[in-house]
């Protein structure tokens, strides 16, 4: 037994050097994109190009928070998912949300180059080759990211502007527990710092206990590899938390014993923050939102709808949904299509008979830690606010999203 602990020790060291009569709203695409599907990857005479979806399906995704994506100089910024068109739970790659607080160009990384160093409060420091990394042992797992611009708005029309800065994806890699488990964690380790390789180095700070608990240095998505806008050729998950500690084009995680305020912390975090504060200050949710009928969509007559939505919690697994049809007078408890998975997101659906009369739909969700999701006036009243039109939820929003039906069918944004 020992003598395979050295020999694996040894090798790591080596290493170091609706259709059909409903009309759903179209969002504009972004600036740069089209209706028709990305460019197809042209194989050779013998091989079949990268597949491309019919060109009746024309989702797409749309520049976010008030900055064109891509900018003058060709940057992208914030990118909103279609999640009024998406059905079941994970979102192709292609239409993946995409969040650089920095509107940092994407880096053209050769995966044969990269590295990812482990150092600090270690007993040994290692560099990973990508090689190394797909040697060992591997998970596969269902994670929702979120980042914190995704937040109810009076100004938004449609569930894609309130709610499109979430995605989520099958995520393939190494637990990074595995990986400070072969490095060697010293007793005063109790943070660590993960940095990416964008040109404007953005770091993050994190518990060591959230690395040796779900952790995973990605290099799959979807069964391929991670796409360039994601991370490529490596990304770190942590399942639960604000998008931005989900480091892209991962290059180093250095171990400290103590919270350091990074780029990325600061504005999402006070310096006079408590260390033990810090880690549920990064957790998301829980959360949900309807995706039909939503904002821009069009009911074509009264009768029988399958609401349909999608929650999720930073809490772990979703155990309840419950939807209102009145605007939050009567809650009725929602079917989950499928079995929620901790930290993904679990599409509901609830049947309804809408009379053709006026009304608002809402929902709510309850995580398995038993956190159930606020209205705007309970928010509102928690931090001592008035509910008008004017107030913002401070921090990481997860309120109520209300869609008013009016009586032609049309839906709107029960906020604005």
């Amino acid at each position: 037994m020992g003598s395979k602990r050295a020999a694996r020790r040894e090798f790591l060291r080596s290493g170091a050097a609706l259709a059909g009569g409903f009309t759903l709203g179209a969002a504009a695409p972004a600036i740069g994109q089209t209706p028709s599907s990305p460019p197809m990857i042209k194989g050779d005479k013998d091989q079949i190009a990268y597949g491309d979806r019919s060109r009746f399906v024309t989702s797409v995704r749309i520049a976010h928070g008030g900055r064109p994506s891509p900018d003058g100089f060709g940057l992208v910024f914030h990118v909103a998912a279609p999640l009024q068109d998406s059905v079941g739970v994970i979102t192709p790659s292609s239409l993946h949300f995409v969040g650089t607080t920095r509107g940092s160009y994407i880096p053209e990384i050769d995966p044969r180059e990269h590295r990812l160093m482990i150092h600090g409060m270690v007993d040994r420091p290692l560099t990973f080759t990508m090689e190394d990394l797909k040697r060992l042992p591997s998970v596969t797992r269902l994670h929702f990211i979120e980042c914190a611009g995704n937040r109810t708005s009076r100004r938004a029309k449609t569930v894609q502007e309130t709610h499109g800065m979430t995605s989520c994806a099958e995520w393939t890699g190494v637990p990074l527990s595995l990986l400070l488990k072969e490095c060697g964690l010293k007793r005063s380790a109790s943070w660590f710092v993960a940095e990416g390789s964008e040109e404007v180095k953005g770091a993050s700070s994190m518990p060591i206990a959230k690395a040796m608990d779900d952790c995973i240095v990605a290099y799959g998505m979807n069964g391929e590899a991670v796409r360039p806008q994601n991370g490529f050729p490596l990304r770190l998950m942590v399942p639960g938390f604000e998008g931005i500690f989900h480091t892209k084009w991962l290059r180093r995680i250095k171990i400290v014993d103590r919270y350091y305020m990074n780029y990325n912390d600061y504005g999402h975090l006070h310096e006079d923050e408590k260390e033990k504060d810090a880690a549920l200050s990064y957790q998301i949710g829980p959360k949900s939102v309807i995706t039909f009928p939503s904002g821009g969509q069009q009911l074509p007559g009264k009768g029988f709808y399958e609401i349909s939505g999608l929650a999720w919690s930073g809490g772990g697994a979703i155990k309840l949904v419950e939807v209102s049809t009145d605007g939050g007078k009567k809650w009725n408890k929602a079917e989950f299509k499928g079995t929620p998975q901790r930290m993904a997101h679990a599409r509901f659906a609830y049947q309804w008979n809408w009379d053709g009369g006026e009304t608002e739909l809402q929902s709510r969700c309850t995580d398995e830690l038993g956190s159930v999701q606020p209205s705007r006036a309970q928010v509102a009243k928690y931090w001592n606010k008035p509910l008008d039109p004017s107030f913002s939820v401070p921090g990481l929003d997860n309120t109520i999203q209300p869609w008013r039906i009016a009586s032609d069918g049309s839906v709107s944004n029960g906020n604005a």
